[in-house]
């Protein structure tokens, strides 16, 4: 016999679910189009069951992902209120989207491949322009990341925050954003590997000769340096990746 009633509460969370992705996609539509400004609060809760025809169930559920995109300030006991829209927004709208590709054959290594264009470029970029307050944000981050070596989960942050300064230098906000996205979009791949000190020794060495390459103010350097990194990380990775990813 069938289960009706287990089936009749997947149903239910499912047509939640979509009502909820449907009033998203509407209130990030006023949002975007301006008809609601920053510093703006939302409707009221019984307002927008009564006028979108929801449940508070869904109407929870939409602030709560509204909250989570950066695109309202959701506090208990207070209406949200429109937050400044931003780049760092802009890319969480695409994230789930962006996480759903990635299960397409080939995908991870195509993002991959931009990061090390981008990367290439920021590398270079930082060997010409990187100013004495960048040079000290480097070897600072240098620094913290040789200590951690010891513990892979804090090296792998000591690790990112030294690879966020060559995407804060030329000082453009749209570049922090796209790095805080590659951070979404990849680290779950990389939290697939196994921890192994010997991993995070070879990989600091990287940033130690990149660090020194910059310093030098040598381009060609920085950028070798920077390519044999991201290689060796990408075959470190995609053993533990299904074959249709890479």
């Amino acid at each position: 016999m069938k289960n009706t009633t287990n089936s009749d509460s997947t149903d239910e969370k499912s047509n939640t679910s979509r009502a909820a992705d449907d009033l998203i996609r509407h209130f990030v539509e006023l949002i975007n189009s301006g008809q609601l400004k920053e510093g703006e609060t939302l409707p009221t809760e019984r307002k927008i069951v009564e006028s979108l025809g929801v449940s508070r169930t869904v109407v929870r559920e939409a602030i709560l992902a509204l909250a989570n995109k950066g695109l309202v300030e959701a506090r208990h006991r207070y209406r949200p209120i429109v937050r400044k829209s931003g780049f760092d927004a802009a890319f969480d709208t695409i994230n789930d989207v962006v996480s759903r590709i990635l299960v397409e054959p080939g995908s991870i290594k195509y993002l991959y491949d931009t990061r090390v264009l981008v990367e290439s470029i920021l590398v270079r970029r930082a060997s010409t322009d990187a100013a004495k307050e960048d040079i000290l944000a480097l070897k600072k981050a240098l620094a913290t990341n040789k200590e951690a070596i010891g513990d892979s989960e804090v090296f792998y942050q000591t690790d990112m925050a030294f690879h966020s300064i060559l995407y804060q230098i030329p000082q453009n906000p749209v570049l922090p954003a796209i790095h805080k996205s590659y951070i979404a979009w990849l680290s779950p791949r990389w939290s697939m590997m196994p921890s192994q000190k010997e991993k995070n020794q070879i990989n600091f060495e990287a940033h130690r000769k990149m660090y020194e390459a910059i310093l030098m103010r040598d381009p060609d350097a920085a950028e070798e340096c920077l390519r044999e990194h991201l290689t060796y990380a990408w075959n470190q990775v995609k053993d533990y990746l299904n074959d249709d990813q890479v």
